[in-house]
């Protein structure tokens, strides 16, 4: 689960407050009626429609819009207050699937989400060409991460030919993927390929997005062991590749679902929150139905308890969060800047089911990562590490 505080202040988490924890709240009786038997009710509720509805229940879909249905009905029924808050973002599909091959030297048929995949917001296009590498790739790795600055300014790139087609052939590090595909295309690049990094952890394909960038061109995410046999080649002679997407993006609305305690103070809100959207590509009973299965299991045995928390506690589900965390950022947009100070804590729970489990929070002190929460994170830091 990952752990944030939006605003400071002292707060009572009853829900994840165990006995000897020093908040002085006892908690035994919610923690006991939270089950794993009603978490996978409700994880069984969004398969099943998923499976009625392609799939899927991507933000935007059918199977999405039964989700939302699923989850205020459930709240409205437990006696929450519900609002069903309505936006637009873009959605991107994949109209066919994508092609990435080595056309010369030795041929070879990369494998689609094994190899390679298509990059979120990637334009289309059909594209074979020089494969032509930034100037700053660095191999092998450095030890640490986003280290290479492979594709950041556009000096790393040799102006394209205004008469071949090339692809740009660049390393993950130190930029966002979107700088890196808009530097190529400025610099007159057909394609993009960006390969993993290369420090341990950092080997598997990317799977990326370009959010607001929306280059015309098709991008790619590949494995390091794909970028690296392809540099390595390059730096040997001619490399040619193929690159195919087909990629659409529509204007499309959705909707997050917000549940607030009928109880509690108003001007001391606490959020819970998980993404209730899938990808396109799957039914998200792990990213994100274990944290939406889980919040939702937690709000309904509340209520059965009648607990009467001290502060409000809102239960959030947001929409479109796997096309870059537009539900959550809508909110926050919408809100003013009293209504930003009524709330003290956001706690955010992504994938918190799995069989293949660790106990993640999020590094709300900063004593792990470059960048510490808001004041506050650092006490719920606190609160769910000395629980675990």
């Amino acid at each position: 689960s990952i752990v944030t505080a939006v605003a400071g202040g002292t707060l009572a988490l009853a829900a994840v407050s165990p006995a000897g924890a020093g908040v002085g709240t006892d908690s035994s009786a919610l923690r006991e009626a939270v089950t794993t038997d009603g978490i996978l009710d409700h994880l069984q509720a969004f398969q099943e429609i998923a499976d009625q509805n392609g799939d899927t229940r991507a933000s935007g879909t059918d199977g999405y819009g039964a989700s939302v249905d699923y989850v205020a009905g459930r709240l409205s029924g437990a006696g929450y207050d519900v609002t069903i808050q309505d936006f637009g973002f873009d959605l991107f599909r994949e109209e066919d699937e994508a092609a990435f091959a080595r056309v010369t030297p030795n041929p070879v048929t990369y494998v689609t989400d094994g190899d390679f995949a298509t990059m979120e917001f990637s334009g289309s296009g059909d594209v074979t060409g020089t494969l032509v590498p930034t100037n700053d790739i660095v191999l092998p790795p450095a030890s640490a991460a986003n280290t290479s600055t492979s594709g950041c300014e556009a000096a790393d790139f040799v102006p394209a030919s205004p008469t071949e087609t090339q692809v740009a052939l660049i390393q993950r590090g130190s930029c966002d993927f979107a700088v890196k595909a808009l530097n190529a295309e400025a610099a007159g690049y057909d394609a993009v390929v960006i390969f993993n990094e290369g420090q341990a952890g950092r080997t598997d394909t990317v799977f990326g997005t370009l959010g607001d960038a929306r280059p015309a061109i098709p991008v790619l995410g590949a494995s390091f062991a794909v970028g690296d046999e392809l540099y390595s080649l390059t730096q040997a002679g001619a490399v040619t590749v193929r690159v195919y997407t087909s990629t659409s993006i529509t204007p499309t609305q959705t909707s997050n679902v917000i549940a607030d305690t009928p109880g509690g103070r108003a001007d001391r809100t606490v959020v819970v929150g998980a993404h209730l959207d899938s990808v396109l590509e799957g039914p998200g009973i792990n990213d994100n139905g274990s944290g939406s299965a889980a919040i939702l299991e937690i709000a309904e045995a509340m209520s059965e308890l009648d607990i009467e928390p001290t502060n409000r506690v809102r239960f959030a589900f947001w929409g479109a969060e796997e096309s870059g965390l537009v539900g959550s950022d809508h909110y926050v947009s919408t809100l003013s800047d009293d209504e930003l100070g009524t709330i003290k804590a956001n706690l955010n729970f992504d994938m918190v089911g799995s069989p293949n489990y660790v106990r993640f929070v999020y590094d709300g002190d900063g004593s792990d990562t470059a960048l510490a929460g808001p004041p506050g994170s650092a006490q719920i830091e606190s609160v769910f590490t000395n629980y675990f």
